[in-house]
This record gives structure tokens, sequence and C-alpha cells, in this order.
């Protein structure tokens, strides 16, 4: 954060007022432009008596137009760092709040303009604040400029702490949609980063739980998105999208209905169910910018974990082969490229040509989900308990024969 060091007697509000309009009406002449410094300057001193602190930002930013286009970065960093600071006079939380919209406002206009050091003042402005919800506007306001200025990996590195921002902040639902969404769409500009939009995007929907249908209807194009990313993301196998009533919505929808269908595809069916909706639907695919081969991939993958699920852990070669619609002499790398994705552990039998399955990966995790690993919980407390039951048995009965062999040996 940057510190004010005074280097004269004249306050740094007033001298960054007296600079800026002094460079606005330079080219107008001494005679136009002296009464005017003095008339600003005098109104800028009358503002710090009445203590009138919105109103004195606001002049301040009169100028900010000239300097933002005529003064030099250095500079001009130092004559925001004199105005965010002004937020900090005020003892009322809302004119902190309204200050710092007005000094978010000038500083986004033109995002493509010095964007860099744009963001270095808005960071500056919201460690100034004290009030969590100015912060949350600031920040909102940090991303916003990330993207429209294409600076993106200036922000990225502080999504590692929305948990923590999220708690300090305490802002409600609508808030925390604004703010899911927009992270989602910082990290869309980085293909490194589609699994962290992805699981933004999905926060962003769960949010909507049990609103009106017009409320819900503002995901509808959000859900899409998210189920195209899912689906096109070669690392993601497993989410909760379809208990989700923003999702939900488009199974019945005249526009989005197919994308529902490919989302069920992809979680609870198998390859032949894809490539026959492939063969009805490739004109909406290539749409959606899905790769039909890619498709293939993640499907095989996903039908093989689905067989490790259905065959009581052991999955024969020629079910692997006619499932994932591949030739005898592969079965083999198509299984060793599950077990890279760690979608599943488990041992080859070449001589019985059986595959043994010890884990899956789920695709879905919901309510029969919690059920199963409910019921494998209670089985497993139950057999630590036997255990438990058998160890003490087998201690009491070495006692009991300890004592009877020191009373023979009396």
């Amino acid at each position: 954060m940057t510190t004010i060091l005074p280097t004269s007697e004249e306050d740094p509000a007033l001298s960054v007022v007296r600079f800026t309009s002094e460079l606005s009406w330079a080219d107008a002449g001494p005679e136009v432009a002296e009464p005017q410094v003095s008339r600003l300057c005098t109104e800028a001193q009358e503002c710090m008596v009445m203590a009138r602190w919105f109103d004195l930002v606001s002049l301040m930013l009169t100028s900010a137009d000239v300097i933002l286009s005529k003064v030099s970065e250095k500079d001009l960093e130092c004559i925001f760092t004199v105005i965010c600071n002004v937020v900090t006079k005020s003892e009322s939380p809302d004119e902190a709040l309204e200050m710092a919209k007005l000094i978010s406002a000038k500083i986004t206009q033109q995002p493509s303009d010095k964007p860099a050091l744009r963001l270095k003042i808005l960071f500056n402005l919201y460690n100034l604040l004290e009030n969590p919800y100015s912060r949350f506007f600031v920040y909102l306001s940090a991303l916003n400029l990330a993207i429209n200025g294409k600076v993106t990996e200036h922000v990225i590195p502080s999504f590692k702490k929305i948990e923590s921002f999220l708690k300090e902040w305490n802002i409600g639902v609508s808030d925390q949609r604004q703010l899911f969404l927009t992270i989602s769409n910082v990290l869309r500009e980085h293909k490194s980063l589609a699994k962290e939009s992805f699981k933004f995007l999905s926060k962003y929907l769960a949010t909507f739980s049990g609103e009106d249908a017009y409320i819900l209807s503002e995901a509808k194009e959000e859900a899409v998105r998210t189920i195209v990313e899912f689906v096109k993301a070669p690392d993601l196998f497993q989410c909760d999208l379809l208990d989700m009533p923003a999702v939900g919505q488009l199974e019945k929808d005249a526009k989005h209905a197919l994308a529902y269908q490919l989302l069920k595809i992809f979680l609870t069916q198998r390859l032949d169910a894809y490539l026959e909706f492939q063969t009805a639907n490739s004109t909406l695919l290539k749409g959606y910018g899905l790769v039909h081969e890619d498709c293939i991939t993640k499907m095989r993958l996903i039908s093989l974990v689905d067989l490790g699920s259905d065959e009581s852990g052991r999955i024969p070669y020629s079910l692997i082969r006619d499932t994932l619609q591949i030739n005898d002499d592969v079965v083999e790398l198509w299984v060793v490229k599950a077990i890279t994705a760690k979608l599943m552990d488990c041992k080859m039998d070449q001589m019985n040509q059986v595959v043994i399955v010890s884990r899956c990966t789920e695709r879905v995790f919901g309510q029969q989900q919690w059920l199963t690993l409910r019921s494998k919980l209670a089985t497993w407390r139950g057999n630590v308990a036997n255990v438990i039951s058998t160890i003490r048995a087998n201690r009491i009965a070495e006692d009991g024969s300890q004592a009877v062999q020191g009373l023979v040996i009396r």
C-alpha cells in the first residue's frame, strides 16, 4: 500500500486540486486559468473545512481524464494515492462506499489505457477501505477492469484467497453470483485454467435454489456454458450439475433441452448413447465448439469406469472391447489410460483376460452415492468393532491364563 509523505505545508489533497486544475486550464492562458484555479482551490478548502469528503473526491476527479492522458505513470499513481486516501477521512461507511464507487468508475472508464497501473490504483483503494462491502465492490471492479484491459494475470493469484474473502465480506447471494461468474470469466481467458473456470461456474449455478422460474431463467445461458465446459474438459469426469435447479430447468427448455440431454449422457450413459446423439446432432456439437474425437475419447474412459462400477469388480476384456468399440489389441491401453487419469485402481489378469477393479470414480455423487457410502462406513465400523472385541477377549484370556499359571507355581 502506498504511503503519503508530505513534502510541503499545503495539504496533499489541496496540492492535487491545484496541480490538476493548473494542468486542465494551461491552454487557456494565465488571465483565464488563474481565476479558475483559485476558485477550485477555494472550493476544495471549503470541502475540507466542512468535512464534505464526497464532494472533495468529486472535485478532485473533475480533471481525471486530463491527468490520465497527460501525466506520467509515476505522477499519476501519486495523484490517485492522494485521492484514494480521502476515503479514510470519512466516518460514514456509506459515504466511503460512495467515494469508492466514484473513484472506481473513473479508473475503469478506459481499461485498455495503462490497465496494470489502473489495477494497482484500485488495489491501493481496496487496502485503504475498512468497510467489508466497499472492499468487495472495489475488488469486483478490479476483476472487470482486468478482463476488459486484458491483464487478468494480475488478479488470478488472489483467487486462492476467495474463501477467506467471502467470510470477510459477508455478501449476499446476489453478490456471490456476480463474483463467481466474474471470476469464471477471468479464468476463461486462460485455457490451462479451464478446470478452475468450471469450478467457479458451478459455484455460480449452485447459488440458484428454490427461486421462481423467472430468476432461474437468468442462469440458462451460463448453465449451457457450464455443460459445454464439462464435456470439453479432458480431465473432468465428475460433477453434480444434474442436481442443480439452474441446470434442471434446461431439460424441458425448447432451446436448450439437447444440452441437458448431452450432459445426462456424459454423466449416466455410455459410448453408444453418445454416438447415437452425435449422429443426430453433429451440427449442434460443432456449434458448441466440441470436437467429436475428443468426446469419443472421454466417453470411452467414462464407459470403462462405468463397467468397473457395474460388474462386481471384474470386467472381461471382451466386454471392454464391445462397450468401447475398440480392437482387442488396445483394450489394455485404455485400461492404462483410465489408471493414469486416476479414474480407477485395478489389475489386469492377462491369463484370464479380466480386469480386476478395486476402486472407480463416481461420475455423479448424489443421494444414492451418499447412501452407499454410509452403508460402507457402517460395515467398516462394525468390522472395526469386531476386531476390537476380539483383541479385548484375547487379552482377558491371556490375563486369566497368566493368573492361573501364577497359582500353579505357588
